[in-house]
């Protein structure tokens, strides 16, 4: 292809990603989709570059290209590292003072949770048939199949062979129960209030009849590792649902749909730590609490240390950083 035909074909990208690269120098905010854009149409660029050169253009149209791919790569390795520092700063301040802000509907979400849990935990105590309340038979022999003593992998359901694919299992079912539980407080707090205490009526349920049956060992053992961060998430879930609740309840002077947009925007600071916490609870319990070779002493040490971790992360740290 001869230079001037090259051009011709690319001179309108090069002068947007030109443009595009001045309003960056001039600390400009690039519009949603131009952000999208902007590494493919660098990449564009690098491999206009290295077609120049090698065709021999002019040194002109290679100095021209040079510049625009090294103002690129400053700006899109600046672009990755703000992230970075932005993601960072989320987990080190925004994250912990956020549920600290939140410590009234977090406490009320924590005593709705943990107090169906231990309240169908000890009502299975008393009454075992209370199991099949929320389980059926089939589910029952089930969960007894996967925390059996002599189970290979704990917790493994039946159709998954690998650490991988359950990994998939769990973060599926632990990222739709968060979900859900979130997403019912926009029926004014009820759908949210139903998942809190079903699933901790739920979770009481399995844990008491297990206990009741005498398979401990292999349950604690199981759960212990990241119990803490799974629970806490559900608990987490719950305060950031019951706040979109509370706005539609009680909006004060805005309107429903004001209140209600406010409270999202301030809920999502703790569902993104929400979604995080559930990714870390579905790899722990895929490649550590599954395996039934580690001893239960050091999976109780493990499980132990992390809800010690958990709990002084959401009381001291970001301290330092709070106007």
């Amino acid at each position: 292809m001869k230079q001037r035909t090259f051009e011709r074909s690319h001179q309108l990208q090069w002068d947007n990603l030109e443009c595009w690269l001045d309003n960056l120098d001039k600390r400009k905010r690039l519009e949603n989709q131009e952000a999208v854009k902007f590494p493919q149409q660098y990449r564009q660029v690098c491999q206009h570059l290295a077609l120049a050169r090698d065709r021999h253009y002019t040194p002109n149209l290679i100095e021209r290209l040079n510049r625009l791919v090294l103002r690129g790569h400053q700006h899109l390795y600046r672009t990755k590292s703000q992230l970075m520092t932005q993601i960072v700063h989320f987990i080190l301040v925004d994250f912990p003072q956020r549920v600290r802000e939140e410590s009234r509907l977090v406490a009320l979400s924590g005593l709705l949770f943990f107090g169906s849990l231990f309240i169908m935990f000890i009502g299975v105590q008393i009454n075992p048939k209370l199991v099949y309340t929320l389980m059926n038979a089939e589910q029952v022999h089930q969960v007894e199949k996967m925390y059996s003593p002599t189970a290979e992998h704990l917790g493994r359901n039946r159709e998954a062979d690998s650490d991988f694919l359950m990994f998939g299992f769990y973060i599926r079912n632990n990222i739709s129960i968060g979900f859900q539980t979130f997403a019912g407080g926009i029926l004014f707090g009820l759908g949210t209030l139903f998942f809190i205490i079903f699933n901790g009526l739920y979770i009481g349920c399995v844990a008491g009849h297990l206990t009741y049956v005498g398979y401990n060992v292999p349950f604690y053992s199981f759960v212990a590792g990241h119990s803490s961060v799974e629970l806490m998430a559900i608990v987490l879930a719950g305060a950031a649902g019951l706040k979109l609740g509370l706005a539609l309840i009680a909006p004060g002077r805005l309107t429903r749909l004001q209140a209600l947009h406010h409270a999202a925007i301030q809920s999502m600071q703790l569902v993104y730590g929400v979604i995080a916490m559930l990714l870390l609870a579905a790899f722990i319990e895929a490649f550590w609490s599954s395996n039934a070779t580690i001893a239960p002493l050091i999976k109780y040490s493990v499980g132990g240390l992390l809800w010690f971790l958990m709990i002084t992360y959401f009381i001291k740290v970001g301290h330092h950083h709070a106007t």
